[in-house]
């Protein structure tokens, strides 16, 4: 009787660790897939705040603006025609949460205020450590809220097209490298180890 108790309350933990998992967004590109796992433990105003995106569409047909190789590939926040899209009140700064902005990392886009992050994100296509918190400039550094867990080798390929300058915009890609759309994972995946 107590080893029926005890795997009946076994189960019941390992589908409570299951449901309690960090979120995943698939990106669909015209490059290929991303899939991002956020860690809502660390990072819960950023996270909340990415999935508010997803789950609104915001997202879909955003291009990746800003492209740099050796540094990091930024999206979320325009469309083709260069067009911002309006955005939600920005959250503060998590940049402290122990999170590193290392290779296939993925942190919150800011201006020079600390607290002014709102859709904008980037995948950090190296190990990034000037962007850590307390930052080189005291500023507060960049929050890590994710990483990529699968389509590294997107990432890889995005960080690699051709950019120019347009505009206000630097380092945006000739072809429009575009997210074709965000959704939550139903279903997570392991990520490779």
């Amino acid at each position: 009787m107590h080893q029926k108790l005890i795997t009946a309350l076994v189960g019941l933990a390992l589908s409570g660790a299951a449901l309690a998992a960090s979120p995943q967004v698939e990106l669909k590109t015209t490059m290929g897939d991303i899939v991002l796992e956020l860690d809502h433990d660390k990072a819960p105003k950023s996270v909340d705040n990415f999935l508010a995106y997803v789950k609104s569409g915001y997202y879909k047909n955003t291009i990746f603006h800003r492209v740099i190789d050796g540094f990091m590939i930024q999206g979320g926040g325009y469309d083709e025609k260069l067009k911002g899209k309006p955005t939600n009140k920005p959250i503060p700064l998590e940049a402290n949460n122990g999170l590193h902005n290392v290779k296939y990392s993925l942190a919150m886009a800011r201006m020079g205020d600390p607290n002014s992050a709102t859709s904008q994100w980037f995948i950090n296509v190296e190990d990034n450590a000037g962007l850590d918190a307390p930052g080189p400039d005291g500023s507060g550094g960049y929050a890590v809220f994710g990483r990529v867990i699968k389509g590294q080798e997107t990432v890889d390929k995005i960080k690699a097209v051709l950019v120019d300058d347009k505009g206000v915009f630097q380092n945006l890609p000739v072809i429009p490298v575009v997210v074709k759309s965000a959704t939550i994972l139903k279903t997570p995946i392991q990520p490779k180890q």
